[in-house]
């Protein structure tokens, strides 16, 4: 059998009752320490091996003994301790007819120098040597320090190397890297998970509550710099922002000199958002002390262990600020309520039982009291001495002291099982036990994983804890989310926000922003020299757009769209075209409709009284050709109105060039024909020939060739197509034809307006030649009507965009085609429906005769 004797070293926050006086802009100071300048207070548990069962209640007097002068927040740890204890003893799986009991001898609570001298390994206690008691079975130590990291550094510094082989050290409270270093510490174990995903917890906090301007107030140490190296990287990757990063000296003279300038850092900066990571026995608290008793109105994002040095302030009832505390994420431990409740201290030491500070009751001692627990039945419990409320859920520290009995019990528990205790040897059992604490790994009662692998320790999970403290030392706790780190990206933290809402009748958090957020159509305009977060708002250039916020640079719509007024979003443009549902098209359209069905009933009219002298007189076939070709131009218009394809882009212009190639030329045949007709009527002409044979008509053929080659060479040079117009008219696209070679184009006009020239000139030359049913004259007019609209088209056509443009073509195409409709047909007509009677030869040749 083995005995196991276990120190549990508790240290406090600093004993510095400060006084903080604001007067006229002076900070007054008083501190009170031990003489011997330790601030560092511990108290002493030995653990041992009993083979007899131990009651819960059944500890003899000198079970507890806790310093009047212990810290409050300290009077947790023993009672965790117990619980663990009692909970192992009550497990029938775990050192199966053994007992762990624990030992507490009179003035254990001590400050650290004094608490080293009363160890067992000390110098004034070498009759205590471990391993080296000749009344005994050799023994292991085991030491549980904490929750400071300084302390056990010390506790493991202190020990020589013969002596720290004889030593087991396990540490509660949080994970510090130096203690890890396995060259000065070889046989320390540290209980909490690594904190390096803190920074990453803390950053996508603000995140989530769009905050980006941050203050921190960190010792200046090592571990401080560390902290803010890796929460500065998180920063930078995430563009949050330090507002202020107060170093606050370890050295309190220092701090002394420079409390004001901490103080006037954080008033004067504009955020609403403070972290706080450090030490709790350190200068640090005495300045956040210090913040908290001015009234400091600040959100104070933070650790699990300054949760009870944030509950020592009263502070007014607000619930936009409090304190955000991260601390580890483990599962509630549900019997520790009723153990405290039901522990009965009548049956420990009367002597200190009175004056026990149990569980932050800040309660003074007196003798009516002493009188009054005495009186007591042996029934009472623990509960009847709570004048405060008070936390039965398990902190960091006291859930690593839970986890530490365990590993200690399940590695003993293995030891023993193998039967690799001799007995011999000046320290066989510790390095033993140090090989099988190496390898421990289990599950605790709650179900969560504990691995004493410090190789294969993982990142910590973190549940987050909203805290309000209220007057008389009451205070709100409630736990508002969790963060793990390995949940994929984007779902490491869940926030509750129907818990934060209930909380605090409101989902959102006070703002913590340099500047306002940069809304849609603004852009970021960063100084040179500022931080990031610290910006102008700029509107987005013209056609750019910015539908997020706080956004760097705008983007450029796309060519088929446009920005909005408050540029935000891209807007497709609207397409502009020729439209049969515009009112212009429709009229354009129905014009040209109305005027090819004019022209198909003409050509009936002309078709029935073909044998009329007026059909007859002026070249019957050339009439109808020419009513056809001007039928076609009519509905050339169509191939203009509608949206544009490639298809159309070419039939326009080719179709346009064609139809009215053949009018004209037409109107030039008759023309010709005309003049022939006086000409060989004359005695002893020879034009005869031409008249009969027909060559007038071969005009219309040969026009009709050289236009086809001109529109051969248009498609072969350079085709028309389609044009589509973004930025001559804002928030529009204006599809168009366009019409290729421009040159080619104008080929054709002049090659028209060549022809329509020749026509006016030989019919005005036959203007007088005499003949009842002679259209020279109607000819010249419809020719000088057709040469004016085309002259006047150029310049129109030039001046305008789009839609219009073609409006004014289609416009001319008809223009030009009623006007040699009308000039040359509605006489006709007119004589052929309403004046048959001068429609015949014999009326003709009475009006000659009289």
């Amino acid at each position: 059998m083995f005995t196991l004797t276990f120190l549990f070293l508790l240290v406090s926050i600093p004993l510095l009752v400060s006084s903080f006086i604001h007067r006229r802009d002076s900070w007054r100071i008083n501190q009170n320490e031990d003489k011997d300048g330790d601030l560092l207070t511990g108290c002493v548990f030995s653990l041992a091996a009993a083979q007899w069962p131990i009651e819960k209640g059944n500890f003899n007097n000198d079970l507890i003994y806790i310093n009047v002068q212990t810290p409050t927040e300290n009077k947790y740890f023993p009672l965790a301790l117990a619980f663990s204890l009692d909970e192992v003893n009550r497990n029938p799986h775990l050192l199966p007819n053994t007992s762990f009991i624990f030992e507490f001898p009179e003035g254990g609570c001590k400050t650290v120098s004094k608490l080293y001298s009363r160890m067992p390994f000390s110098e004034k206690n070498q009759q205590f040597l471990p391993n080296y008691n000749c009344k005994e079975k050799t023994m292991c130590i085991t030491v549980l320090s904490g929750p400071d990291w300084a302390t056990s550094a010390k506790v493991g510094t202190s020990l020589d190397p013969y002596r720290s082989q004889q030593i087991l050290q396990l540490t509660y409270g949080p994970f510090h890297p130096i203690l890890s270093d396995p060259e000065k510490f070889p046989y320390l174990y540290q209980m909490a998970p690594k904190d390096t995903a803190l920074p990453l917890a803390m950053v996508s906090l603000m995140l989530h509550f769009s905050w980006n301007w941050i203050g921190l107030a960190i010792l200046d140490n090592d571990h401080g710099t560390q902290f803010l190296s890796h929460l500065r990287r998180e920063m930078e990757k995430n563009t949050v922002c330090f507002a202020f990063v107060s170093m606050i000296p370890v050295n309190m003279h220092i701090y002394m000199s420079r409390a004001e300038v901490y103080y006037n850092q954080i008033m004067t900066s504009s955020t609403n958002i403070v972290i706080i990571y450090g030490d709790t026995d350190s200068t640090l608290a005495v300045s956040f002390r210090m913040w908290e008793s001015l009234g400091i109105k600040r959100i104070w994002m933070t650790t699990s262990q300054w949760d009870v040095t944030t509950s020592k302030r009263d502070l007014t009832l607000d619930t936009y600020y409090g304190t955000l505390a991260f601390a580890q994420h483990h599962s509630e431990i549900s019997g520790f309520k009723n153990f405290v409740q039901t522990l009965n201290p009548l049956k420990y030491s009367d002597e200190y039982l009175t004056r026990l500070g149990w569980m932050n009751f800040n309660c003074e001692v007196s003798a009516s009291k002493c009188e009054t627990l005495k009186n007591c039945s042996s029934n009472a419990s623990l509960q009847w001495l709570m004048r405060q409320p008070f936390d039965m859920a398990f902190s960091d520290d006291s859930y690593d002291i839970y986890n530490a009995v365990y590993t200690v019990a399940h590695a003993a528990h293995e030891m023993l099982l193998q039967q690799v205790d001799d007995g011999k040897g000046h320290y066989g059992n510790c390095l033993k036990l140090h090989s099988f604490l190496r390898k421990t790994h289990f599950k605790n009662p709650v179900g969560e994983k504990v691995n004493m692998n410090q190789r294969e320790n993982q990142q910590g999970e973190y549940d987050i804890f909203q805290i309000w403290n209220f007057p008389n030392g009451f205070g709100f706790k409630v736990k508002i989310g969790e963060y793990s780190p390995y949940f994929p990206h984007g779902q490491q933290l869940n926030i509750y926000e129907d818990v934060i809402e209930w909380s605090t009748g409101n989902r959102q958090m006070p703002p913590s922003v340099c500047s306002a957020d940069c809304g849609p159509g603004f852009r970021k305009f960063l100084h040179e020299g500022i931080a990031a977060c610290c910006f102008d708002c700029i509107p987005c250039p013209e056609n750019e757009v910015s539908n997020e916020t706080n956004v760097d640079k705008c983007v450029r719509c796309p060519e088929d769209q446009y920005a909005n007024r408050e540029q935000g979003q891209c807007i497709p443009k609207a397409v502009i075209f020729l439209n049969y549902k515009d009112p212009l098209g429709m009229a354009l359209a129905l014009m040209a409709l109305w005027f090819s069905a004019f022209t198909v009933l003409i050509f009936g009219v002309f078709v029935k009284h073909h044998d009329t002298p007026i059909v007859k007189a002026n070249n019957r076939n050339l009439s109808y050709i020419l009513l056809i070709s001007l039928m076609f131009c009519f509905l050339c218009p169509l191939l203009f109105i509608g949206q544009p394809n490639s298809a159309t882009c070419v039939m326009q212009q080719i179709t346009f060039g064609f139809v009215f190639t053949v009018a004209v030329s037409t109107v030039l045949a008759k023309t010709v024909t005309v003049v022939l007709a006086f000409k060989v009527t004359a005695p002893g002409r020879k034009l005869r020939f031409y008249l009969t044979s027909g060559a007038p008509n071969y005009i219309i053929a040969i026009c009709t060739l050289i236009q086809t080659i001109l529109s051969v060479i248009w498609l072969g040079v350079s085709p028309p197509s389609i044009e589509t117009d973004a930025h001559s008219v804002h928030g529009q696209i204006i599809i168009v034809c366009d019409k290729g070679s421009v040159t080619a184009f104008y080929c054709v006009l002049g090659y028209h307006g060549s022809l329509a020239l020749g026509s006016f000139i030989v019919a005005f030359l036959a203007r007088n030649l005499p003949d009842k049913f002679n259209e020279a004259k109607l000819l010249t007019f419809s020719m000088l009507l057709f040469c004016s609209v085309w002259v006047t088209f150029l310049p129109v056509y030039h001046s305008t965009k789009g839609k219009v443009m073609v409006a004014v073509e289609v416009f001319s195409i008809l223009a030009s085609s009623v006007g040699l409709l009308g000039c040359i047909f509605f006489p006709k007509c007119y004589i052929i429906l309403l004046r048959p009677g001068r429609n015949s030869l014999q009326k003709l040749k009475e009006k000659t005769s009289f």
